[in-house]
């Protein structure tokens, strides 16, 4: 059985699970997450749709799944293995389609996700850390709503074949790292801050499965960052609240949180403002299709 990695991660998980039920003689979850043990983890190029946040400024935030592990147990076998949150402008020749985007975005202002498919491509090519890390990819599609769940392109195509219909300008990585297996989680709630000027958002911390992903607008009090700051992300955490996606941060919700700053912890408030993502079915071991939390938050299927 060959499993495409390039499709979305929806369709591959109801392939994967298809594929096990059609072979029997082992659970649905653990005969998918076996077919899976022989995949090479090489990084090739695959589809890699991200999550589309900010009003004045665009940012992209992977979204990320654990899937299975090699044989020798040290690496997840999907391209998908990466948290990664970027800032971007998107182009067409002399068109600022970023402008498009940010204008649909105030114009509908009930709509909490915006997605984007890009062109197939590497994404630890992305890693600020690399030799010489990708500036610049092409994009399929901008979607008003999760574009694997029934969301409208309104910039671009919906063709995930397709080898790409704008620039997609890389004008800063704010965060990349690589699940590894067996890593810690965090003993207490933690997450990423980013953003722009007023615009500011907390991003969770992937590490383990299961996990869950969430990026949510907030303000801060007690601190300031700068641009420059913002640009590296933040490490909050959240003393007193457990790193599940049950005790997570909530719209309206004002909470604790320290940083660190030269070697000590500093203190701040976060307050939540609007939940633009969360999901959890997807980090778990195998994936699963839904969970209870997902449907109780609304972004479920």
């Amino acid at each position: 059985m060959k499993f495409d990695f390039t499709n979305n991660r929806r369709e591959f998980l109801k392939r994967s699970a298809t594929a096990a039920i059609g072979a029997g003689c082992l659970s649905v979850a653990s005969k998918a997450n076996n077919l899976l043990m022989n995949f090479p983890v090489k990084d090739h190029v695959a589809t890699h749709n991200m999550l589309l946040v900010g009003e004045q400024t665009a940012f992209l935030s992977h979204l990320p799944m654990f899937v299975g592990l090699n044989r020798k147990r040290t690496d997840f076998v999907t391209p998908h293995r990466y948290q990664v949150i970027l800032e971007a402008t998107f182009t067409d020749g002399n068109s600022n389609l970023t402008e498009t985007y940010t204008a649909d975005r105030k114009t509908n202002p009930d709509v909490k996700m915006y997605t984007f498919n890009p062109a197939l491509f590497v994404l630890p090519d992305l890693n600020p850390a690399g030799s010489s890390p990708l500036r610049k990819f092409r994009g399929n599609g901008i979607f008003r709503g999760h574009l694997e769940r029934g969301g409208r392109v309104f910039i671009g195509v919906d063709d995930q074949d397709d080898p790409g219909r704008f620039d997609v300008n890389v004008v800063n990585v704010v965060h990349f790292h690589k699940f590894i297996p067996g890593a810690a989680k965090p003993a207490q709630l933690q997450y990423i801050l980013f953003g722009k000027g007023p615009e500011m958002f907390l991003a969770h911390f992937i590490a383990a499965p299961p996990d869950f992903d969430q990026v949510i607008s907030v303000k801060i009090t007690g601190q300031s960052f700068t641009d420059s700051e913002l640009s590296q992300g933040v490490k909050i955490s959240l003393p007193g609240k457990a790193d599940t996606s049950a005790g997570r941060l909530r719209e309206k919700q004002q909470a604790a949180a320290s940083f660190m700053s030269a070697g000590a912890a500093k203190p701040l408030t976060v307050e939540a403002v609007r939940e633009f993502y969360f999901e959890e079915s997807e980090l778990f071991m195998p994936p699963r299709e839904t969970t209870a939390e997902e449907r109780r938050s609304g972004f479920g299927e």
